[in-house]
């Protein structure tokens, strides 16, 4: 290429940034305008601005003719205290570690609210009213957090103001409760008449039964009831003289509360509405495809208010005095949901999804007490026990997940076709895989640490190099095998990295192959480390490893090892050895000291579906434990 035709070709692609970027930024951006943020619950974009023609949405309809309605906006988790946590920090859970939900683990001490940045420059920051960060909200997040939140409370009427309201109104416990259960309040703010289940568009995953229209409907009916509540705001906004000064960012919290969507990593679960209203800035009535993250809204609040973006954010700023050229990938992940681990990761770009299940063996149904409380997800397993699902709504009641996932969301929307192992897609697959990988790496996913060890690697951050002594792993026989699109042997040299965190993830990652990889689990089965040890023991038992050396490894470590590492051995052994040598060490796991340790026990024994009188009394003893999900899945145990 000449020297003309690089300078054409790099115009070009200045002249098309900008062009993406004109509908969001028209002129230079006014100092220190007001920031709004308006949040909801539990909702997709099922508003009539994105085409859902059953949405009564006026208000929120109105907003988006007035601003940006934008295509591609994405939570980074499926459900909301990992979102939020994200939200508030501009950095990704499972760089924080809390990427497991109402985990509670404090940030580094560098990493604030960016809430408190904007104090720090002379805003007025409040919070109407939930908070759920996944940590303790520090003292200088807000002026006033509370139900009484609000701009109009600052003592200077000239004082710019960053101000959020956030509406439970769509939570799943309202969709799973229907209007008899709401409060007085709320039913007011319902539509009269209610959407109608007969013309309701049932996503093809749920059985088309009267039960789930009827729940489906009222999802749309609270939609609307949140709808009014939004107006309200922006009414209030226009009463003030405020709106013509004023960003107003409107966004759910993840996925729809329901079944196959909250929690998961599928659009249905990360896929939100966001629009964006700012008088001067944005041209009205546009729309989108630019990729956006919860990890950037942090950084693009900053940026609209003129403040420093601090570098330990990981997000891009899409909007104000720093905008960034637009993101190729969102990225998104699932830890433990309240009582129930699960491991997966997803990324995404504008058409393609990836989905890596780290643990396969576990169903995409398993019981979770607070969705199994909700007629939806009961209609459904009495659908699947009678035997009448057919076509897509078998897919989330199969007994195990795919390694991976892949999808062409252009052309198959509720992600119901699996093409990971499809021929045609290769190349792009592999590139989602190293994109997957270098997301992780880079940005320390912390994902593979047990939660038991979790508080003690988050107080000593940055100390978790190990000495190896390499090559102390060697490769597997086989020299052609692959793992999540990666050569085996590439894998377990990472085994012999001196980063811990690095080690984890191999053991995490080769524990999928099962028997495949049964010596070097056995090897790692005896190392000191508890944490590497544990997801070697879970992977021998996750496959039900007997061999003559796979026994003899688990024996010595239930006997010996760690209290977690001594559990999950005991789980993998009961099957063979019985009850009289594996339920005592479970019975020591309930009483151990560490609350993630005992729910690694009450898991063992609710999945073993062990049912003696002296185990009774132990998960009858659990009630009331400073774990909640403890008692949860004891009580689940208890039922069986």
């Amino acid at each position: 290429m000449n020297r003309r035709s690089f300078l054409f070709a790099a115009g070009g692609g200045m002249l098309a940034t900008a062009l993406a970027q004109g509908q969001e930024r028209t002129q230079a951006a006014p100092s220190r305008p007001n920031i709004l943020w308006i949040t909801c619950e539990d909702t997709s974009p099922h508003l009539g601005c994105y085409g859902y023609a059953e949405a009564t949405t006026p208000n929120l309809d109105k907003l988006a003719s007035e601003g940006l309605r934008y295509d591609l906006a994405f939570s980074v988790a499926g459900v909301c205290a990992p979102s939020r946590s994200c939200l508030i920090t501009g950095m990704y859970p499972t760089s924080l570690g809390t990427c497991h939900m109402r985990c509670n683990n404090p940030p580094p001490e560098n990493v604030k609210c960016f809430s408190e940045y904007l104090r720090n420059a002379g805003y007025y920051c409040t919070n109407n009213v939930k908070t759920d960060y996944n940590f303790p909200v520090p003292e200088n997040a807000w002026d006033e957090s509370s139900k009484q939140a609000h701009w109009r409370n600052r003592p200077n009427p000239d004082q710019p103001f960053f101000a959020v309201f956030n509406f439970t109104i769509t939570h799943e416990s309202k969709i799973g409760t229907l209007p008899d259960d709401l409060g007085e309040s709320e039913r007011k703010l319902l539509v009269d008449p209610p959407h109608d289940p007969d013309k309701a568009d049932l996503p093809p995953y749920y059985p088309d039964t009267p039960v789930t229209r009827r729940h489906w409907a009222h999802y749309f009916d609270l939609v609307t009831a949140m709808d009014r509540q939004a107006g309200e705001v922006l009414r209030q906004l226009e009463e003030d003289g405020l709106a013509e000064n004023t960003v107003v960012f409107f966004f759910g919290d993840h996925g729809v509360g329901l079944p196959r969507a909250k929690r998961w990593m599928w659009d249905s679960g990360l896929h939100v509405p966001f629009i964006v209203r700012w008088p001067g800035q944005i041209e009205p009535g546009t729309s989108t495809d630019r990729l956006v993250s919860f990890v950037d809204f942090g950084p693009t609040a900053l940026s609209c208010a003129g403040v420093t973006v601090p570098g330990h954010m990981q997000g891009i700023p899409f909007l104000g005095s720093v905008a960034r050229s637009p993101r190729e990938l969102v990225f998104a992940a699932r830890d433990r949901m309240d009582e129930t681990y699960d491991l997966i990761r997803a990324v995404r770009d504008k058409r393609y999804k990836y989905i890596r299940n780290y643990e396969p063996e576990r169903a995409y149904d398993q019981y979770l007490t607070y969705p199994e409380s909700f007629p939806v997800l009961q209609e459904m397993r009495r659908v699947e026990k009678a035997g009448e699902l057919k076509g897509p709504e078998t897919l989330f009641f199969r007994d195990r997940k795919p390694l991976e996932e892949f999808y062409d969301t252009e052309t198959d929307p509720h992600e119901l076709n699996n093409l990971a192992d499809s021929a045609e897609y290769v190349e792009k697959l592999d590139r989602f895989r190293d994109a997957m990988n270098t997301w992780m790496r880079t940005n320390r996913d912390l994902g593979a640490v047990p939660e038991f060890a979790l508080e003690d690697w988050l107080e000593h951050r940055g100390n978790d190099s190990v000495t190896v002594t390499a090559p102390k792993y060697n490769h597997l026989s086989d020299a052609t095998k692959t793992v999540y699109g990666m050569p085996v042997h590439d894998v377990v040299d990472r085994l012999n990295s001196n980063d811990r965190l690095t080690r984890l993830w191999a053991i995490k990652t080769l524990g999928v192959l099962g028997e495949d990889a049964e010596p070097i689990l056995i090897r790692v089965l005896g190392e000191e480390d508890s944490a590497v040890a544990f997801w070697a023991a879970m992977a021998l038992g996750s496959y039900g490893a007997q061999s003559p050396a796979s026994l003899e490894a688990l024996r010595n470590a239930k006997a010996e090892a760690a209290m977690p590492v001594r559990i999950a051995a005991a789980r993998a052994l009961y099957p063979i050895d019985g009850p009289k040598e594996t339920i005592p060490v479970l019975l020591a796991g309930l009483k151990d000291p560490n609350g993630f340790v005992r729910l690694r026990a009450a898991e063992a024994i609710d999945r073993l579906e062990i049912d003696t009188p002296e185990v009774r009394a132990a998960l009858e003893a659990t009630e009331g434990d400073e774990n909640q999900y403890v008692t949860r899945i004891a009580k689940h145990a208890l039922m069986s």
